[in-house]
């Protein structure tokens, strides 16, 4: 079953053809950290986890790079009495470490910061500069949107339709109202901060970290900092690229043009883009004040909860958080714990038989496989992932309901249950993923062995067999009807 994902580069559903058949290279767009990480940054980060998860599932090593921006006029003007722009940013980053963890996400391979790669920023504005798709006036360095016959393919907007883009005061320095910085001169402007103080004063506004360059003392803009971190962690073209939708433009946009004008090669296969989380009519906002923080969030209802609930909707569909919808999530993760929980329950009473075999449960179980690869293949529906869980959750009760147990089959089931629901990251306590069921495999096979070996005379042999089991803690029984297994 092929991985179809859909590219917002060309509008089309395509099969997933990563550069490498056995590695794919990741990257997300990360947080400008000015604000405490909310449920709307969590939204965007379970679904690339999940991402990650199953592009794991299906055989492939995945290298996720994930980059934290630093250096920002949002985090200058979050800057207190005895702080600076370093200070700020440090603690607002551990806040959201913090936050990922408690969130259950895999960790990146690295999380780049701005700040840590201001030599290799430069060297990208250099390059451009030397090939014409850029230009310095002022001490500042824009890029040339005219210079690149590509501009506006992710967006799909034509040239002449692009408004100005950037601070007003750069329209003097620029010679097409469209082109976008890559280096700044001096600080940041004291309006730009004033913009983002929420309330805040100074006698003296800050101005940020300054570094020397070719142009002068200045900062790095915006855009081209994703792409200088992006491929100097994972080269020049990526597999997939993960953002917001509200940074297909300009953010998007110009990482394609200033990296495919630097490198000549296209910068990424495959565009997915996260749609936003609404309150109401409103998307959940750090600048709208409209948020729930991440921390606020686990602590009131759990990782568990709160990932069925940014899970029940796939990543490219909008969603809403209200007290209805994670009522919904409540429930739901209440189903799919407590089949589990009567389902382990089951397998430690005397009426679980290793002889007992429902059919019923087992094809359940493979429909529950089918069904979720299916849906995690179609664009990573994680909606159609859950209602799969939840078939073979329904199926496991109505099991469970029964006077006798089909001990295998519901080995196989808790087993199924707890690898595709940590597939979703979710976590059912003292269950390891995967585990059960090929222990189910590797006994019955060693099992068979020694069948054949019994039925050869081999009976020294079979008795070796056993005993390698029994000492492993599987408990062997032979009956006339062959040998029953308890797994400890």
């Amino acid at each position: 079953m092929t991985l179809n994902v859909k590219n917002t580069l060309t509008g089309e559903t395509e099969p997933f053809e990563p550069r490498d058949p056995d590695d794919v290279l990741l990257y997300y767009c990360g947080l400008t950290v000015s604000d405490p990480p909310h449920l709307g940054h969590a939204r965007s980060w379970v679904h690339v986890d999940v991402i990650h998860r199953w592009l794991e599932h299906l055989g492939y090593s995945v290298r996720h790079v994930e980059n934290f921006t630093d250096v920002n006029e949002k985090i200058v003007a979050r800057v207190g009495e005895g702080e600076d722009e370093a200070t700020v940013a440090e603690r607002y980053i551990a806040e959201t470490l913090a936050a990922m963890r408690s969130l259950n996400l895999l960790r990146a391979e690295v999380y780049p910061r701005v700040s840590e790669h201001v030599p290799e920023i430069i060297e990208l504005v250099e390059t451009l500069v030397e090939a014409g798709y850029a230009y310095e006036s002022a001490g500042s360095v824009y890029f040339d949107v005219t210079a690149f016959e590509e501009y506006g393919k992710l967006s799909n907007q034509e040239l002449a339709e692009i408004e100005s883009q950037g601070d007003p005061d750069e329209r003097a320095e620029k010679r097409n109202p469209a082109d976008f910085a890559l280096w700044k001169a001096g600080g940041v402007d004291p309006g730009a901060v004033r913009e983002h103080a929420k309330g805040a004063s100074w006698e003296r506004p800050p101005e940020g970290q300054i570094w020397d360059s070719p142009w002068g003392p200045g900062r790095p803009g915006w855009h081209v900092e994703c792409s200088a971190m992006s491929m100097t962690h994972l080269g020049k073209t990526l597999d997939i690229h993960v953002g917001g939708r509200d940074l297909v433009f300009p953010h998007h946009e110009n990482e394609i043009a200033q990296s495919e004008a630097a490198t000549g090669k296209p910068f990424a296969r495959y565009w997915l883009h996260c749609e936003l989380l609404r309150t109401d009519e409103e998307k959940m906002s750090s600048s709208l004040g409209n948020f729930v923080t991440v921390a606020e969030a686990v602590d009131r209802w759990g990782t568990n909860v709160l990932r069925t609930f940014l899970t029940a909707g796939s990543y490219n569909s909008e969603q809403l958080y209200s007290d209805g919808t994670i009522a919904e999530a409540e429930e739901r993760w209440e189903r799919l714990e407590r089949s589990h929980e009567r389902a382990r329950a089951a397998l430690d009473s005397p009426a679980a038989r290793t002889k007992v075999e429902d059919e019923r449960l087992r094809a359940a179980i493979e429909e529950c496989r089918e069904s979720f690869a299916a849906a995690m293949n179609d664009d990573f529906n994680t909606r159609g992932a859950q209602s799969a869980l939840l078939e073979l959750a329904g199926a496991t009760n109505r099991h469970v309901d029964r006077e006798e147990y089909d001990y295998r089959g519901l080995r196989r089931a808790t087993a199924c249950l707890a690898e595709l629901a940590g597939v979703l990251g979710l976590s059912f306590d003292g269950e390891s993923t995967g585990q059960a069921a090929l222990a189910d495999e590797a006994v019955e096979l060693v099992l068979a062995v020694r069948e054949e070996e019994r039925a050869a005379g081999n009976y020294d042999r079979a008795d070796e067999l056993r005993a390698e089991l029994e000492s492993l803690g599987v408990e062997v029984q032979d009956t006339d009807d062959g040998p029953n297994y308890r797994l400890p």
